[in-house]
């Protein structure tokens, strides 16, 4: 037996997105699960609509999840998108940003690791949404700056960790 094969695999009791199914029914999300190890939950956010994927990954025991929305990076502004993702992961304990290369989108990924048979709680489930979520909205105008009026990254990334107190 080589090293790497140090994990024993146990029966799980259910499949960890039955949990998320649950969850999401309960909170009234909009979703869908058409595999058996893929679900699709949509939440609507502040600034856009958040699409969130949930993946339960069996070769490593991970629940995945996937947060995209709808922004595509045209070519000439990759360069720039990809400094500002540079600056939006060091910001982050949790999870991190990607600019997906095949269709061009940017997207926040994190994975809850289960190994052991260990069974995800409704609690780690709905964190996950959350930290997705409100990963998302804090710098989707980060993204939109770069995106659409043409900022630099740095700027951009400023521009939005900027807090305000009260209300005009």
């Amino acid at each position: 037996m080589t090293q790497l094969h140090i994990i024993e695999e146990l029966d799980r009791p259910e499949h960890p997105l039955d949990v998320v199914e649950r969850l999401a029914s309960l909170r009234d999300w909009i979703f869908d699960r058409a595999e058996t190890d893929e679900m699709s939950v949509t939440v609507e956010g502040k600034w856009t609509e958040y699409h969130v994927a949930f993946t339960w990954i069996e070769d490593v025991e991970a629940l995945h999840v996937a947060c995209a929305f709808d922004l595509k990076v045209p070519d000439r502004r990759r360069v720039e998108m990809t400094r500002l993702i540079g600056m939006l992961n060091e910001q982050l304990w949790i999870g991190h940003f990607d600019l997906w290369s095949n269709d061009n989108v940017v997207m926040f990924r994190h994975s809850l690791l289960l190994t052991g048979g260990i069974a995800p709680t409704q609690a780690q489930c709905a964190m996950l949404m959350k930290s997705a979520a409100e990963a998302c909205e804090r710098y989707y105008q980060a993204f939109q700056f770069v995106l659409w009026a043409g900022k630099p990254a740095r700027e951009a990334l400023d521009a939005v960790l900027f807090e305000t107190e009260g209300e005009a």
